[in-house]
């Protein structure tokens, strides 16, 4: 008997068809036409406008030029046009490029030229950063004008006359609401490029493909439980890992998206309410804002809302005060290279009955593969062999997965490192337990060695902020004659809270880690931060240095 050819059994058209996100707008346009599909403020399309609106997109952007392979740029906040330049861009088989419109004019005509862009969505509220952008550019570019009337702002393009320029809804009416677009040729092609935030060099540009796009859209909505039924608040900006990839898995459940403009926890409060919203991601101070708004504009409602946080790992305090105010959290991580989250805390029923600190403690943990991350270990970053699951050992967290990104774009010498022996480096240092859960101690740069010893320095910020005093900590090393490094703490403290001085912190600490850990000094005030909310751990060690 002859084993199987796998020659005598080719792709057709019949049995392959490339995976894209794209698809679950179709889907949902025809299973739920008339649902709401987008809310912002007063504008509402159903499913079935939703998908006419960005076949008409990509129609009038083809009808301009713009094909397989070219880039189109969006700058503009969680607003109807930035959701649908997700599915209206990469059904042409082009590339969105989402930026970030918190970073400054050079480096925005950075990205735009660094990634060729073709045309550039603007929404008005930018306009005025544009006019410092246009200058820069090194090729002409279509521009698409957002206008909104809960925005004031001229059009007043400086340099326009080297571009073509057009008002978005205007652009939509030339185009066809049944337009077929033509989707990717294969489901490696390119379908979003993302710049990393850049905060020691010029931005990266990260290169994702439609499958892993898909794929991590389906994970995010299993270990979210999106369903038909779900309202998701963007509280999130979608130019953040295209939205952890929720602009396409709240399409692919059926659930309804809610714009919101501006972060703003009175806002948020009464949107939930009137609109039973169910689902909102944040990074951890979206939920800190939430804790530390006014309380006249806390709005008790009596229906149960998830949060999905990532970035820095949430503090056990930040958990707990979030729960008391009827939210659910689930942290998880992951990077721009990974579509966004990669591993999650999946919820373990025991924990239920563990007191407070330590059930939010393990909350807090990285936790697990997403359901599409196909592996994840914590190995030794020279050996690649793992480190024993003892919660100690700590080793490098690395991924292997279709939800990794392509590579870096233009920068194959980066690709190369990052994706080194069959594995993605995410350059997080982190211990793995008994249970399989893995837990981030530190960025490999962030490690602070104090004679001889690891410090982590997320483990003296955790402590740090279950001071009832404490809003903001970050923990950098600071050079020591003596021991090579100490632990450095930078503090931010509640509004309205009494003075405390730099030996009570450190006292505090004292009572609650090992001493060697201890911050040997306190600096208070506002935390230096990126343009997408990180903090700059950078620019605290160049503070520390100097103390």
């Amino acid at each position: 008997m002859r084993a199987i050819n796998q020659a005598d059994l080719p792709k057709t058209r019949a049995n392959y068809v490339p995976l894209s996100p794209v698809q679950f707008l179709e889907r949902s346009a025809l299973i739920y036409p008339d649902k709401i599909a987008i809310r912002y403020d007063a504008v509402v399309y159903t499913y079935r406008e939703f998908e006419a609106r960005c076949r008409r997109l990509a129609s009038a952007l083809s009808e301009r030029g713009i094909g397989r392979g070219d880039t189109v740029a969006v700058l503009a906040p969680n607003v109807p046009a930035m959701l649908e330049a997700h599915y209206g861009i990469p059904a042409l088989g082009a590339i969105l490029n989402p930026l970030n419109y918190r970073l400054d004019a050079p480096t925005i005509a950075y990205c735009l030229n660094y990634g060729e862009a073709k045309a550039l969505i603007v929404d008005v509220e930018f306009l005025p950063l544009l006019t410092d952008v246009l200058p820069l550019l090194e090729h002409d570019i279509l521009l698409i004008t957002i206008e909104d009337t809960c925005v004031e702002s001229a059009v007043n393009f400086a340099d326009v006359e080297r571009h073509a320029h057009i008002y978005y809804e205007e652009l939509l009416s030339e185009g066809d609401p049944e337009y077929l677009w033509a989707g990717p040729d294969d489901e490696w092609d390119s379908l979003s490029l993302l710049f990393t935030s850049g905060t020691t060099g010029d931005p990266k540009g990260v290169l994702y493909h439609h499958r892993g796009a898909y794929l991590n859209a389906l994970g995010s909505a299993l270990a979210f439980g999106l369903l038909p039924s779900s309202v998701y608040l963007w509280t999130l900006p979608m130019f953040h890992c295209n939205g952890w990839t929720y602009t396409w898995a709240v399409t692919a459940a059926g659930g309804t998206h809610v714009c919101l403009r501006r972060v703003e926890p009175a806002r948020i409060f009464r949107i939930i309410q009137e609109h039973v919203v169910t689902h909102l991601c944040g990074a951890p101070i979206v939920l800190s804002m939430l804790i530390h708004a006014p309380e006249e504009v806390k709005i008790q409602f009596d229906h149960p809302v998830e949060i999905l946080t990532g970035g820095a790992a949430p503090p056990s305090t930040v958990i707990d005060a979030t729960e008391k105010m009827g939210f659910k959290v689930t942290h998880a991580y992951g990077l721009t290279e990974s579509y966004g989250p990669s591993m999650i805390c999946a919820w373990q029923d025991e924990w239920a009955g563990l007191p407070l600190i330590e059930r939010s403690q393990r909350m807090a943990r990285q936790g697990v593969p997403m359901l599409t991350m196909a592996y994840a270990t914590v190995a030794d970053p020279d050996t690649h062999f793992a480190v024993p699951q003892d919660g100690v050992t700590m080793g490098e967290l690395m991924l292997r997965s279709n939800t990794l990104m392509k590579g870096y774009l233009k920068d194959q010498p980066a690709t190369d490192m990052a994706f080194r022996e069959g594995w993605f480096h995410t350059g997080d240092l982190a211990v793995w337990h008994a249970d399989n859960y893995v837990e981030i101690k530190d960025r490999s740069k962030d490690i602070i060695i104090s004679g001889g010893e690891n410090i982590s320095s997320l483990e003296v910020e955790e402590c740090l902020y279950r001071h009832p005093q404490v809003m903001e900590a970050a923990v950098v090393a600071r050079p020591d004659a003596k021991w090579g490094e100490t632990p450095c703490a930078f503090v931010t403290l509640k509004p309205d809270t009494a003075a405390i001085t730099e030996e009570e912190i450190i006292a505090w600490c004292q009572q609650h880690i090992a001493r060697y850990k201890v911050p040997r000094s306190v600096v208070f005030g506002p935390l230096d931060k990126t343009a997408t909310g990180k903090i700059q751990k950078f620019t605290l060690r160049e503070r520390a240095k100097n103390l």
